[in-house]
């Protein structure tokens, strides 16, 4: 069996493609830049840009299955040739906004459940992994920890419950590897709510060295946030920590029940990626 992972420049992507190799499965990993992406392994590294899906048709050649990232301008092209290629199977990374009762209005909803609808809707096996906030979305404070042992940021008591890439991997691989999954929909968190703040101590902590938290005006963020998405995506943020602030979310952890262990720590998340804010 050989299986596709796109988004390979991306962490899920990458601890996907490790976790598939360590299993002993054959891995061919797909990237936008192909020529910029390095990974450490055996694994084949091609062309997949599904802002073209033909690129896409072009890296199937020989593939069972597919890890899949969201690229809703082109789902549907993407599912036909998924279709056209006799793809056995395909694990879509979602969001878990679409859990959430505003999904119909939620710009990060909608942009995942075109993907998931025009799956839904073909004859391709499926599975979709419903994540919820990743921890390496902290990443986007690495620069000014670095450089200033400060992060700026609103709302200092918003809690999320941030899931380490590697937990998401570790279903992913699950629904890849082993029968059972097609046609399900799992919610995963991570295995504890934490805020803001103590996110910033665990980095602290892990580094050896404090950092201060500084806040923001909600406006303000807006600015840095503008960046990484467009408007409305970044509108929906600032709303999930308003909504969060001072209110533990709730977790929803079903790494655990499939695989009999709790996800990793933000605690463990932050060891693990504490060269990226030294």
């Amino acid at each position: 069996m050989t299986v596709l992972v796109t988004g390979g420049r991306g962490h899920v992507g990458r601890s996907v493609a490790k976790r598939l190799l360590a299993a002993g499965e054959k891995v061919r990993v797909g990237s936008s830049d192909p020529a910029n992406t390095s990974f450490d392994g055996t694994a084949e590294i091609v062309e997949v840009d599904l802002a073209r899906p033909r690129t896409l048709a072009d890296a199937l050649d020989g593939v069972s299955k597919v890890f899949l990232y969201a690229k809703p301008e082109t789902a549907g092209a993407q599912v036909e040739i998924l279709e056209d290629a006799g793809i056995e199977h395909v694990t879509f990374l979602s969001t878990r906004s679409l859990t959430f009762l505003d999904a119909d209005t939620n710009p990060i909803a909608q942009l995942h459940v075109q993907v998931e609808r025009a799956l839904g809707q073909s004859s391709l096996p499926w599975t979709f992994l419903r994540a919820g906030t990743f921890s390496t979305n902290t990443l986007q404070w690495a620069e000014s920890i670095r450089t200033d042992g400060v992060v700026h940021a609103p709302y200092p008591e918003a809690y999320a419950a941030p899931i380490h890439e590697d937990d998401i991997a570790d279903v992913a691989v699950l629904t890849l590897t082993e029968d059972g999954h097609a046609g399900v929909a799992y919610a995963l968190s991570g295995p504890a709510p934490v805020t803001q703040r103590e996110q910033v101590v665990l980095i602290g902590e892990a580094i050896g060295r404090p950092i201060r938290f500084e806040e923001l005006q909600p406006e303000q963020y807006r600015e840095t946030l503008s960046r990484w998405g467009r408007s409305q995506v970044v509108d929906q943020l600032l709303r999930y920590l308003e909504m969060w602030n001072k209110r533990p979310v709730p977790v929803i952890d079903q790494r655990q029940q499939l695989l009999g262990s709790p996800g990793r720590s933000y605690r463990q998340w932050a060891l693990d990626h504490a060269d990226d804010f030294r």
